[in-house]
């Protein structure tokens, strides 16, 4: 055995165990690329803005205009999209930011199927006492597939570079079909894909397991994080939402908030359960899956100190990790980083089935052989 034989064998073997929940995974994972922008569609709500330069009610006055104050409030500078009311995760009521109406609630239908393709995309579709199981063997598929990613290109790599030899596995055939048909397809796709899909996977991989997440800051040379105790979000708990004296000041420090970044595209707060909870204004210059344009304006009540925090301040290994969340849709390259990973995610399901129907062909043909072969053996004795 060759170690190109080797290598062609562990990566069959990889894409006939985990062939079904690769397809699975990046079937949904093309889904999710364009959730954020669908689920905007999905509440169809634009607001016709007063004419010269309108600006949005108090956010004092727009809270006071709800029944029960909300756990996060959202404001975007775009003039046609409304105010954000959070209510967890359950439940989004959208206002208008220039009279406070309810406009009504965000897309529960939306929202709710995508939850289903990530159930489906990180557990299988399993909830509940199965739910670590069924995350746990996705995580092991999607080890494989990485494993699939780095040895494809070793595999079709030509042993001598002539356009004959690389035509096959660079461009798609239309006059072949079969075997010949899924071979190119296998090899075409997963050599255009072969980078998006590696930093895809690889952000998986290091966002399943505390060993490479571990890897990831301490080849920056950076300390880990200490794990996160009993299921933790990391952000401090909430008894429920805080009265109006909470709230006292609130328009003060929004404004300060809005003059920080002149850019801004939507300010989030997560509105303070007692009047010396400080304050943290998730600020967003980008399309909202930017790392690299999010920055955090803290304001302690306490002490009256500020705190400003950008993705640079960060050490280097925190900001790879925050980045490798959201390589893995493609949102931390804009636009063009959402197309190229939905037409990755594509991809490595087309090439999950061309690998499977590969797979098949294969042992259908070894069987025949094992069948045909005493046979043949058997007729020709007969006829000496």
């Amino acid at each position: 055995m060759t170690p190109r034989k080797i290598c062609f064998w562990l990566h069959l073997c990889s894409g006939v165990i985990a062939g079904v929940v690769i397809f699975i995974m990046a079937v949904t994972g093309s889904l999710l690329s364009f959730e954020r922008r669908i689920n905007i569609w999905a509440d169809g709500h634009r607001i016709e803005a007063p004419s010269g330069e309108a600006r949005h009610l108090p956010v004092e006055t727009l809270i006071a205009g709800l029944a029960t104050p909300p756990t996060t409030l959202v404001l975007h500078s775009d003039p046609g999209a409304p105010v954000e009311a959070a209510y967890g995760r359950e439940r989004i009521v959208l206002l208008n930011p220039y009279t406070g109406a309810m406009l009504g609630e965000a897309s529960k239908q939306s929202r709710e199927f995508f939850s289903v393709v990530k159930r489906w995309h990180r557990s299988l579709g399993a909830q509940g006492e199965n739910r670590a199981m069924g995350r746990a063997f996705t995580d092991a598929c999607n080890l494989a597939f990485l494993f699939i990613v780095i040895s494809g290109p070793i595999l079709w790599w030509p042993k001598k570079w002539t356009w004959s030899r690389v035509k096959p596995v660079v461009l798609f055939r239309r006059e072949v079909d079969g075997r010949a048909r899924d071979w190119n397809w296998h090899n075409v796709i997963g050599v255009w894909c072969a980078i998006p899909l590696f930093i895809i996977v690889l952000s998986g991989v290091i966002m399943s397991y505390r060993w490479a997440n571990d890897a990831l800051y301490r080849i920056t040379g950076n300390e880990p994080p200490a794990p996160r105790s009993g299921g933790s979000s990391g952000r401090p708990g909430r008894s429920g939402p805080g009265g109006q004296d909470s709230l006292a000041g609130l328009n003060d420090y929004w404004s300060q908030a809005e003059q920080r970044v002149s850019d801004w595209k939507s300010i989030s707060l997560r509105l303070p359960d007692s009047p010396v909870a400080p304050l943290a204004f998730a600020i967003d210059s980008g399309n909202g899956g930017q790392p690299q344009n999010r920055a955090t304006l803290t304001f302690s009540r306490k002490s009256g100190e500020t705190r400003w925090q950008t993705f640079s301040s960060n050490n280097l290994g925190r900001q790879l990790r925050t980045l490798a969340r959201f390589s893995h849709t493609g949102e931390a390259g804009g636009t063009l980083g959402i197309i190229i990973a939905f037409l990755a995610s594509s991809g490595a399901a087309v090439l999950a089935a061309t690998g499977i129907m590969l797979a098949v062909r294969r042992a259908y043909r070894w069987r025949q052989r094992r069948t045909t072969a005493p046979e043949q053996v058997l007729e020709a004795q007969l006829t000496r």
